[in-house]
């Protein structure tokens, strides 16, 4: 059970789902036409390749694979621990995120799978930054396992069980949070197209700027 959530957790929550969701959608409605911020697609087109013994495909997504891999080892390797708290190096992962999804953007409007790969970066290192708090796990950047809690939260309450209020809400603001950057990024594609990317390397910069400042207010002293 949670047994507590500070206000930032819960607007961090969907603020990151919210540009997971984006970014998703963007690589769904891109060149490749493929899931960008979650595994289990491109993990499927791995055995498709392996089992058609296609070299060029296979290569490709074990790069998209590696490269989600190498954020999430970035990402613990900054921020040193899985367990979100205030005072960690956050703004720093933040900001890499920034860098890494502004810089897909000239690649992918290039046709370069090198973009796929940034991308992909960005999010395995948003995924392993936002991972548990008070014992509950907080993946941002695909939602199976918020709906896999909410039918098992459905299957408790038929029985007669408790509960967990708070980790059900946290899934109900996760995917909310995924599924308007889903629509977000629908109604800017068509327009923008790669360019989109530049918002939610935007909404992280920003995100990276507030937490470095908020860090860097001095502490209130306590009286003696």
């Amino acid at each position: 059970m949670i047994s507590r959530l500070p206000r930032w957790v819960w607007t961090g929550a969907w603020a990151l789902a919210f540009i997971a969701g984006m970014i998703n959608v963007i690589g769904l409605l891109g060149f490749d036409h493929k899931a960008i911020s979650h595994l289990t697609a491109t993990t499927s087109l791995l055995g498709v390749a392996l089992g058609r013994l296609d070299t060029a495909a296979i290569f490709h997504f074990l790069a998209v694979l590696g490269s989600f891999v190498a954020g999430t080892a970035i990402s613990g390797y900054i921020i040193g621990d899985s367990a979100l708290q205030l005072g960690r190096r956050y703004g720093i992962a933040l900001g890499l995120e920034s860098v890494l999804r502004a810089c897909a953007v000239p690649l992918l409007n290039r046709l370069s799978q090198l973009g796929d790969y940034f991308a992909s970066c960005a999010c395995g290192l948003q995924n392993a930054m936002a991972s548990t708090f008070s014992g509950s796990v907080v993946r941002t950047t695909h939602i199976t396992g918020m709906f896999t809690d909410l039918g098992i939260f459905l299957g408790h309450s038929l029985r007669g069980h408790a509960v967990d209020t708070r980790r059900l809400r946290l899934c109900v603001i996760i995917i909310s949070g995924f599924v308007a950057g889903g629509m977000a990024g629908a109604v800017v594609f068509p327009a923008l197209g790669y360019g989109t990317l530049f918002i939610p390397a935007a909404l992280t910069g920003l995100a990276a700027a507030g937490y470095t400042l908020s860090q860097m207010r001095p502490k209130p002293t306590q009286a003696a």
